[in-house]
């Protein structure tokens, strides 16, 4: 927020600063277990003509969850767009086991995931963000706040990491479907405490994007998440993609900062090995050696 609010004061007095949060509040739901309040925000979802293709349930996180869900107009634009936008396939709602829902931005995710090509795909955006709002209701903005014009060249601070930064490639194959079996057989064995979330594959494009639950009671996110707001639980799970024959991970100061842009100095200064675990795990489950091996 203050970092926002300092953007908007160095604007010149004839432009307007728009500033987008990273999750939207639905209607809360009725007290009731937390597989029961999924279930009913599928049926909400489906009903809006979303297709549910996971559950992200961590361990260390019992009172919290999300749904992840694909639209095939988005689908059709990331086609066309290819390369990194694969990333942008899942949409994430977060379930609470005290009845809170909220949900991803669109508009704020996908301007960061998309970048440039953002402005092709503004049409399903925008059907994205009213369906979202008719299937579970929109309430406010939370979890900070980004100048929009930020978003497609967003990091936390000078000297960290952007969208695009090199270490976010974790390994490279023969070819693109060596990389996507490696990937798939290393998160069905369960490398690294892990755990498949959600899978879309374009395989006729190459591309294909993961949703990881990292499981580690040391290194996994509910020891990071916990200290940082849990609440922020659609903006998880973490991704692992794929593009041609390399896999990615957006690296962790990046993703993070990103799903937690409100966070103060100090917050982040308490998961400082974090960034570092996080792809040593997910290095594991693209294939390659992790630093120090």
């Amino acid at each position: 927020m203050k970092k926002a609010l300092l953007w908007c004061t160095l604007l010149l007095s004839t432009h307007v600063c728009l500033a987008a949060s990273p999750y939207l509040l639905a209607s809360k739901l009725p007290a009731a277990d937390l597989s029961t309040q999924l279930s009913q925000v599928e049926k909400k979802l489906q009903a809006e003509g979303f297709t549910v293709i996971g559950r992200h349930t961590p361990k260390g996180l019992p009172t919290n969850a999300s749904l992840v869900v694909t639209d095939p107009a988005m689908l059709e634009a990331i086609r066309t767009i290819g390369g990194s936008s694969i990333i942008a396939a899942g949409i994430r709602v977060g379930v609470q086991s005290d009845g809170t829902v909220s949900y991803m931005n669109p508009d704020y995710w996908f301007r960061a995931y998309l970048r440039g090509p953002f402005k092709t795909a503004q049409t399903p955006v925008k059907a994205i963000q009213t369906r979202l709002a008719k299937a579970l209701g929109e309430g406010a903005g939370f979890g900070g706040d980004v100048p929009e014009a930020d978003l497609p060249n967003y990091r936390y601070m000078f000297g960290m990491e952007r969208f695009d930064s090199p270490n976010s490639e974790l390994s490279s194959h023969a070819s693109f479907d060596d990389a996507l079996k490696a990937v798939q057989d290393n998160l069905a064995k369960g490398v690294g405490n892990t755990s498949r979330s959600y899978e879309v594959v374009m395989a006729d494009r190459k591309l294909a994007v993961f949703g990881v639950a990292m499981n580690d009671p040391a290194d996994g996110e509910s020891g990071w998440m916990n200290k940082i707001g849990a609440d922020h639980i659609a903006g998880m799970p973490y991704e692992i993609f794929i593009v041609g024959n390399k896999v990615f991970a957006l690296y962790a100061r990046y993703r993070i900062a990103l799903g937690w842009p409100a966070l103060g100095m100090g917050q982040f200064m308490g998961i400082i090995n974090t960034p570092d675990a996080i792809r040593n795990t997910l290095v594991r489950v693209a294939g390659g050696t992790p630093a120090g091996n």
